[in-house]
């Protein structure tokens, strides 16, 4: 049997308090661990607290990183501009300071643990220059997961400003990624699909780029459940920061649409700038008890909150991964999302429906054609969510993930050695 590996996980962020990618170094360390593999994780002191309850038998494999006083002064200059253009500026400039701390830190590392692979799993933009270079053992950068632009038609979501400095600073990625050359070293680099793998910034021909999933599901958490069932009411679910691309906008006047052909009920769990305008609008479209504004629901509840609902819908423009969708799917809830983005990376006929970007008012006919049919299809709904439930656990499951990596993490072992 082959030996396994020494592997360390690097990350600014490891959390499912954070959510998002913050997961995915949590998930890797989690089920490296669960195998008994010799695994590290190092990331920022921010999480500190929440991975030593996580993994309390494990304390001595996590390491952590400091803020100092640059970083609460980047911290707070960026936290003044509007989200995007402080990702793009001063949050880059925080990350790029973190990822040298992080650096210096896996240099150690490596010599004193033995350390056979690192794997650096986020940021997962793949324009992002990564500091992982000449650390002493081969890196694993990936699956990245981004190349998005807002749908060609629907693009006034995005300000003249910000499209011009986002644009402009994606041109720079190549330059970044020279003169920070992680990504230039890599052993290997694992994107999500084709659109991630076309933003990569120029590599040597040298560098591997292998096509990965990103996202995954731990079935052990996420399974099926006895729904709360509602005769004659179809009821579906939104999850998400209430922001202007995740289209629920776009969502209410859907259900205005359908509103006396069938008896829909839309819970909307999540919070954000949004909230209020969007409670507004529903009281305007006289939308009244068949729209629930829950607000912030933790992750770790999230599962629970969706047993009273039939179907999951993500009309988002902006959704480079959608790991809510996999989470509905594995719970044998079908989906209903837009055609852009992560969402189109899960979905097919049989568990989903696809809903083209294609303008305001065709998108939102099409979005309630389809809460019409499955409204109207009870037995349709229940196969759909039964075919994404055998979706998840065939291409989705963390484990099987992890299998796939544990063979990366060899390949690249191997080449090192060879050299």
């Amino acid at each position: 049997m082959a030996e396994t590996p020494r592997v360390l996980i690097v990350a600014e962020n490891a959390s499912a308090k954070f959510g998002g990618e913050a997961f995915l170094p949590l998930h890797y360390f989690r089920v490296l661990r669960s195998r008994g593999i010799e695994a590290w994780l190092v990331t920022h002191a921010r999480v500190r607290d929440e991975m030593r309850r996580a993994f309390p038998d494990d304390s001595a494999r996590l390491h952590f990183i400091e803020d100092n006083m640059l970083h609460v002064a980047l911290w707070k200059a960026g936290s003044r501009l509007p989200a995007r253009i402080d990702r793009s500026t001063f949050g880059t400039a925080l990350s790029l300071l973190t990822a040298w701390e992080l650096r210096q830190r896996v240099i150690d590392l490596v010599k004193t643990l033995k350390i056979q692979v690192v794997h650096q799993p986020t940021p997962v933009s793949p324009k992002a220059p990564s500091m992982l270079f000449n650390v002493g053992a081969p890196v694993i950068i990936g699956p990245l997961n981004g190349g998005m632009t807002f749908p060609p038609n629907m693009n006034w979501l995005e300000r003249r400003s910000e499209r011009l400095l986002v644009g402009g600073l994606r041109l720079t990625a190549n330059l970044a990624n020279r003169l920070i050359p992680g990504k230039r070293h890599a052993a290997r680099i694992l994107v999500a699909n084709s659109r991630t793998r076309n933003a990569l910034p120029r590599l040597p021909k040298s560098v591997e780029i292998t096509e990965v999933v990103e996202n995954g599901v731990d079935l052990t958490r996420w399974q099926i459940q006895a729904r709360e069932r509602h005769p004659g009411s179809f009821r579906i679910a939104f999850v998400g920061r209430l922001v202007d691309w995740k289209g629920v906008d776009l969502l209410l006047e859907a259900i205005r649409r359908v509103a006396g052909l069938a008896d829909v009920h839309v819970g909307i769990f999540g919070d954000g700038p949004e909230r209020a305008r969007l409670e507004e609008k529903a009281k305007q479209l006289n939308l009244g008890s068949s729209i629930t504004f829950y607000g912030f629901v933790p992750q770790t509840r999230v599962a629970e909150s969706l047993g009273a609902f039939d179907a999951l819908v993500l009309p988002s423009l902006y959704e480079c991964g959608g790991a809510v969708v996999l989470e509905a799917m594995s719970l044998g809830m079908p989906v209903i999302a837009s055609n852009w983005g992560g969402p189109a990376d899960y979905l097919d006929s049989t568990c989903g429906i696809l809903i083209p970007v294609s303008g305001c008012e065709p998108f939102t006919v099409a979005l309630a054609d389809a809460i019409l049919q499955l409204a109207q299809s009870p037995e349709r709904c229940r196969t759909m969510g039964l075919a994404a439930r055998n979706k998840v656990a065939a291409l989705f499951d963390w484990e099987r993930k992890v299998d796939t990596m544990l063979g990366i993490y060899s390949e690249a072992i191997g080449v090192d050695s060879a050299r």
